[in-house]
């Protein structure tokens, strides 16, 4: 399967998408780390890199195939750049959608221009629908990741990267189905064999790790991880295909490390990430990929986050970075008692965001009260500190 694809196909996708798919900033992150570069996807157009594919390949369809109206099934990204390509060349399109799919990625899908289908479960089941519509309106389906012309756009970036950053010694790469990973592997292993290409998926998602272990493809029973875009039970017959021959490894990052990542990108960068976008920074965060000496490429797939979760991704973030700590002391049911455990962490130097203090909580003897807390701190060694002083003042703690 790995022969219906070709270097050909990625320079014609190169040259098709010139005047609608941003050439994307690529740029240094030393805040991050001296060696990170990131590849701005999150900056492309639909704010994703699924333009890119989904655009080349709808080009390529005949008048006939593009008679009928194309259906197309995603979590969000893969949504919005069919589309964007479908309105933009006058194509009727519909596209199934995952019902818990962020809202803002299923509003951005209509504004676009698609009629949207939402479908009980994940992109799987998305997927299974779409298939059903396709063969019950003879609709053509644009495939998210298992088709050699949308694999053949993606790897557009790769060819961006070498030229942006020609020193480049490692790429880190989401991966949720493999499609844009397939693309940016095949393409740098082509053009630069010494560069590595390492994908990152979510330990909740980790469909193409257990494949490539396993020797055959593998489906999940089930995902869960806040990197939708990700969130894949199958890989591709094609994807696979290509990982197994061009991808040199596969690491996995778990939600709270996401969360971290995207937080990082917020603070450092000034640049917003969704959860599958910020994978690849998680990765180099936490060590998951050696950087130390090599000039090394995340790509931020990326950046349709719903703002409704945000927040909670900011605060998952927070404590992941140890820059808020949620403590359970107890103190006795007498007066003065609160001044003295406040006094305490003002000595700390944390910022009391807020308190909790339980009389009838049925773990306090009949003479204390459970007290529950959330501080602001500055990271991991302050809260260790905060421990320390609590624990030196009497006071127990347990970390919630």
């Amino acid at each position: 399967m790995v022969n219906e694809l070709n270097m050909d196909m990625i320079y014609a996708a190169q040259t098709t998408l010139r005047d609608v798919a941003r050439v994307t900033p690529l740029y240094a992150a030393q805040k991050l780390n001296e060696n990170l570069y990131l590849k701005a996807e999150n900056l492309q157009v639909t704010g994703a890199f699924k333009l890119r594919g989904a655009y080349y390949k709808i080009s390529t369809l005949t008048e006939e195939e593009k008679e009928r109206g194309i259906i197309a099934c995603s979590a969000g990204n893969h949504a919005q750049g069919v589309a964007y390509s479908a309105t933009k060349r006058g194509i009727k399109s519909t596209i199934c959608m995952p019902a818990n799919a962020p809202i803002s990625k299923i509003e951005a899908t209509k504004k676009y221009g698609a009629e949207v289908e939402l479908v009980e479960g994940v992109y799987d089941d998305a997927a299974v629908k779409a298939a059903q519509l396709a063969e019950e309106k003879g609709y053509t389906f644009i495939h998210p990741f298992d088709d050699a012309n949308v694999i053949a756009g993606q790897g557009t970036i790769a060819l961006e990267i070498i030229q942006q950053l020609p020193e480049t010694d490692q790429i880190l790469v989401p991966i949720g189905g493999g499609g844009l990973i397939s693309g940016v592997a095949y393409a740098v292993k082509h053009i630069k064999p010494s560069c590595k290409v390492i994908g990152v998926q979510a330990n909740g998602a980790p469909s193409m790790l257990n494949s490539i272990k396993e020797g055959a493809i593998e489906e999940l029973e089930s995902v869960s991880t806040i990197a939708d875009g990700i969130a894949v039970k199958k890989p591709g017959n094609i994807t696979y295909e290509v990982c197994k021959e061009y991808v040199d490894e596969i690491v996995t990052v778990s939600d709270d490390e996401i969360a971290s990542a995207i937080l990082a990108l917020m603070e450092t960068q000034k640049t917003v990430a969704e959860g599958a976008g910020a994978v690849s920074v998680a990765a180099a965060m936490y060590e998951k990929v050696k950087t130390e000496n090599k000039k090394t490429v995340c790509i931020i797939s990326g950046g349709n986050i719903d703002v409704n979760i945000l927040s909670r991704v900011i605060t998952k973030g927070l404590t992941k970075s140890g820059r808020i700590a949620e403590i359970t002391t107890k103190i006795q049911d007498t007066p003065g008692q609160m001044v003295k455990l406040l006094g305490v962490i003002a000595e700390s130097g944390a910022n009391l965001l807020s308190i909790n203090h339980n009389r009838e909580d049925k773990d306090s003897e009949v003479n204390a009260c459970i007290v529950s807390m959330v501080l602001e701190t500055r990271d991991a060694a302050h809260i260790e500190t905060i421990e320390k002083m609590l624990k030196e003042n009497g006071y127990s703690v347990k970390f919630d």
